[in-house]
């Protein structure tokens, strides 16, 4: 009597108990659940019709619409798998991830028409380019496809073990890594959050967090599980969000700290008219104390923040409010809240280990490395089995963060063992951004590093040495990343000095750079 355990089943269910719920709301448009899911199988048939079947990869390049929302569903619930991509990147990266994932089929929102067409001839396994709006000279419309599909498409049997989406994310090297995630890795963060999050079908759910990272942090189908509304947002601004909020009556977000930090300090005549009672999750990167006291405290809101990577699905751990800490100030509560917290429900096992692989003691003091196990752990890296092997070592997803284990047992981090910066919920690779400033005639020697930013959370900041005889004009580093680089990952400052700190071995020693900067004398 097993049935594989799939997100997938929560849209059956949803058919079932919410056909006339409001589903899903993308600015004029409004679908309920019986809508929503017709539209998710007719384009299940037009994908099959085009040649789509059990395993082939599908990219998606779009922001939150509800064209970009049905897919995942239509591609996954016939065996396909989904390749999200995150569309802040620049046509050189969509080359690589396309290839690199074998994807079929690309689909793409209007505004990245332009991008796709201009690398069409480095994409040699692409069957066909869909037009997820409108149309456009040698795309296929989405609405057309839809329009014109049977409702009744050839359903094959999908394992909770097969892949549901290869998301790519770049970690510490200059080149991304696919992760492979399963039916079963995001049936159960799906089902974790609801045992932590409490959601009914009166939520009414705003997507400011991109569909593309970790699908959605799996709200792609958590939302639907309990029937709740989609509210998609296309841009993630204050007023935007504000007026999305009141409109809509918005009752739940997930939200990177770089988004907290704009809600948090909008237009204030706008900020203090929005809505209360919104419960926020954050993660991505630790929000600062005092940007969850100004969420919570002036607007009334209720922050809860997870952690995780996308290589778990994401979520493995989360700060489970205690009933002890409603006796504590707002600050002692912030401070509380800043933590990464404790294992979910059905994440598996998370763990601090030392360098013999032990655990830590719980003393708030003792760093080591979290790593984690279970349900929600990726299979492994698509294509890669070499970076897979050194990840999943010893039966254990070693995530590269260094954290303390307090006596209540939240885990907190401390620090990142590996160099990617984190900034506005993006993860950075500074060897990509120190490759690229390599190439600058007058640069001989590099090291990017994240530093606290206000609104960013963190963003990237380079420390460069000068080949002798050269100069540079002012913003000229800047320009010359941006011809190179997305525009997130180019760095905010530069910093000219005389030497880079070292070890020994000749080793850059970046945390002397992150903690030292006042010190360092620059040029």
């Amino acid at each position: 009597m097993e049935t594989p355990l799939s997100p997938l089943e929560f849209a059956r269910r949803a058919r079932k108990l919410y056909p006339d719920r409001e589903a899903v709301v993308d600015g004029d448009r409004r679908y309920t659940y019986r809508q929503f899911l017709d539209r998710c199988e007719r384009a299940s048939s037009a994908f099959q019709t085009l040649g789509v079947v059990k395993g082939d990869r599908v990219a998606l390049i779009s922001p939150n619409t509800h064209t970009n929302l049905e897919t995942y569903y239509s591609i996954p619930q016939f065996g396909g798998v989904i390749v999200p991509i995150n569309y802040r990147l620049t046509a050189d990266d969509f080359v690589y991830l396309i290839n690199h994932s074998g994807s079929k089929i690309v689909c793409a929102h209007p505004d990245y028409f332009d991008a796709i067409d201009s690398i069409r001839t480095q994409l040699p396994n692409v069957e066909h380019y869909i037009a997820f709006e409108g149309s456009h000279d040698g795309w296929l419309a989405y609405e057309t496809l839809v329009e014109q599909a049977s409702p009744d498409f050839h359903r094959t049997e999908v394992a909770e073990t097969d892949l549901l989406s290869v998301n790519y994310t770049s970690g510490t090297t200059s080149r991304p890594k696919g992760v492979m995630i399963t039916h079963r890795n995001a049936w159960m963060n799906s089902v974790g959050v609801l045992v932590h999050m409490h959601m009914t079908p009166s939520d009414r759910y705003l997507w400011t967090l991109p569909m593309f990272h970790a699908n959605g942090w799996t709200f792609i189908w958590t939302v639907t599980a309990v029937g709740a509304t989609h509210v998609c947002l296309r841009k993630v601004e204050p007023l935007a969000i504000y007026d999305h909020i009141n409109r809509e009556a918005v009752s739940l977000l997930c939200a990177a700290p770089t988004v907290l930090i704009g809600i948090a300090n909008g237009p204030e005549a706008q900020r203090r008219a929005v809505r209360p009672g919104v419960r926020v999750i954050t993660a991505g990167a630790p929000p600062a104390p005092a940007t969850i006291e100004r969420v919570e405290g002036e607007l009334g809101w209720t922050i809860t923040q997870a952690y995780g990577l996308t290589e778990t699905s994401p979520f493995i751990t989360i700060c489970e409010p205690l009933p002890a800490h409603d006796e504590l100030s707002a600050e002692q509560r912030a401070l509380i809240k800043a933590r990464q917290g404790v294992e979910l429900v059905t994440s598996g096992e998370t763990a601090v280990f030392d360098d013999q692989d032990q655990p830590v003691p719980a003393d708030g003091t003792t760093l080591g490395e979290i790593v984690a196990r279970g349900n929600t752990v990726m299979r492994g890296y698509y294509n890669d089995p070499e970076a897979s092997a050194k990840a999943l070592k010893g039966g254990w997803f070693r995530t590269g963060d260094a954290a303390v284990v307090h006596p209540d047992g939240y885990i907190e981090i401390r620090d990142r063992l590996k160099d990617v910066i984190i900034s506005g919920g993006e993860n950075i690779s500074s060897i990509e951004v120190e490759g690229t400033l390599l190439r600058h005639p007058a640069i001989i020697e590099v090291a990017v590093v994240g530093m606290p930013h206000e609104k960013w959370g963190e963003s990237p900041e380079a420390f460069v040495v000068l080949r002798s005889g050269h100069s540079l004009a002012d913003g000229e580093l800047k320009t010359f990343c941006r011809a190179s680089l997305a525009h997130f990952k180019v760095p905010t400052s530069f910093h000219v000095v005389a030497e880079l700190p070292k070890t020994a071995t000749g080793k850059i020693q970046k945390f002397v750079l992150r903690g030292k900067r006042a010190a360092i004398a620059t040029q």
